[in-house]
């Protein structure tokens, strides 16, 4: 087979670079390859579907304030014959919870944040209880919140992205990709597990936590690791005077709605690897007793189900490497999100549906986030990732 770009990934970053690339009028074809069909093990519709402007740095606040603006507008954007893509958009806020000693670097963060335009507002202890009535504030400082952001449903975003890069033309072909193809000009294609090859004079990694796999076995390795991530949903007893905006402890543990019921989870310490087991001990061990300090509505919670996703960890930065390889010409990188992929797409579709028609960015420069910024020891420090 023969193409003109080839998208490894079809989840939603994959979908948003296909659909953005055809939206501006790239009159080539697209294909995208992804393994699972139904999306049961993709990273997206596992994640936990926050939507936040509360970033600390210029870059990922530039980001997140054009994805929010595209997913307020996305169910009329995406129709297709009529039909809206609902994305169940709940803008019900973020919140940052600090401690004693946390709110000076709060307070830096809110004032970058306001120069870009967001309205986050540093709020003090008191002043959280307007926002969540049972919270304990006896150990809080205050906290950083923001009644623009929220959460939504990422299975229906990233099915939103795909289904309109389809009516705009893009293939989507699935099966796996077994490796990424070269030449001594550059990128050849890529080679699946039927044994079939498909070429293309640009393949773009957007493999998630299994785009590492392939980039070291081309022989370009990535500093990205595999890491495993559970969700846990819960009921309680008595509910909460108000719906939750999703609500970070000074532990890392977060916390919001899910419909009636609550989810829940935390960045926990594993070993790289692929796994999507999870475990009801996670929450008894390690969330029950936070959330049951913070929130006393949820001394007495019932577990109704969890999952566990894929978080493609950026072992030097923890933020995303967008763009072309510098060392093999037409290999494109959109990965290592660590946690932040579903509400970055919008962005990184944009971006890099430019780079490669124009050859530069135009909306959003998201050139901070190049490989080339770890041989330059240029590091992109986000100091708010959860």
């Amino acid at each position: 087979m023969k193409t003109d770009i080839i998208i490894v990934g079809g989840g939603v970053i994959g979908s948003s670079i296909a659909y953005n690339l055809l939206l501006d009028g790239y009159e080539g074809e697209i294909t995208v390859f992804e393994k699972d069909r139904i999306y049961e093990y993709s990273s997206t519709p596992r994640s936990a579907g926050g939507i936040r402007q509360l970033f600390t740095t210029d870059i990922n606040i530039k980001i997140s304030r054009f994805s929010l603006q595209v997913y307020k507008t996305f169910p009329q954007d995406m129709a297709i014959k009529g039909e809206l893509a609902e994305i169940d958009f709940k803008q019900r806020g973020y919140l940052f919870l600090a401690q004693q000693g946390m709110l000076d670097q709060l307070r830096k963060q809110n004032k970058l944040q306001q120069q870009h335009g967001v309205p986050s507002e540093l709020l003090g202890s008191n002043e959280l209880l307007q926002v969540i009535p049972e919270l304990n504030i006896k150990d809080l400082d205050g906290g950083l919140y923001c009644a623009e952001d929220g959460y939504l449903d990422p299975y229906s975003v990233m099915q939103g992205y795909a289904k309109k890069a389809k009516q705009l033309g893009a293939n989507y072909i699935y099966e796996p990709v077994k490796s990424i193809l070269k030449n001594e000009s550059g990128i050849k294609g890529v080679k699946l597990d039927s044994g079939l090859t498909c070429e293309a004079p640009i393949v773009i990694n957007c493999a998630g936590p299994w785009a590492p796999e392939l980039s070291e076995m081309l022989g370009n390795p990535i500093p990205i690791v595999p890491l495993k991530r559970q969700i846990i949903q819960f009921d309680i007893a008595k509910p909460l005077t108000y719906d939750l905006p999703l609500t970070v402890d000074p532990t890392g543990v977060y916390f919001r709605h899910e419909g009636h019921s609550l989810i829940s989870g935390f960045s926990e310490k594993v070993k790289p690897g692929i796994d999507f087991t999870w475990k009801r001990s996670f929450f008894l061990e390690q969330l029950w007793p936070i959330l049951g300090h913070r929130v006393k509505n949820f001394e007495l919670a019932k577990i109704a189900t969890g999952w566990a996703g894929m978080y493609s960890h950026n072992t030097i930065d923890q933020n995303a490497v967008i763009g072309e390889h510098p060392k093999l010409r037409g290999y494109y990188l959109a990965c290592g999100f660590s946690g932040h992929g579903m509400q970055q797409a919008p962005a990184v579709g944009r971006g890099l549906a430019e780079l490669i028609q124009k050859g530069r960015y135009e909306t959003i420069d998201l050139s901070p986030l190049r490989f080339e910024r770890f041989a330059e020891k240029n590091f992109v420090l986000e100091g708010a990732v959860v």
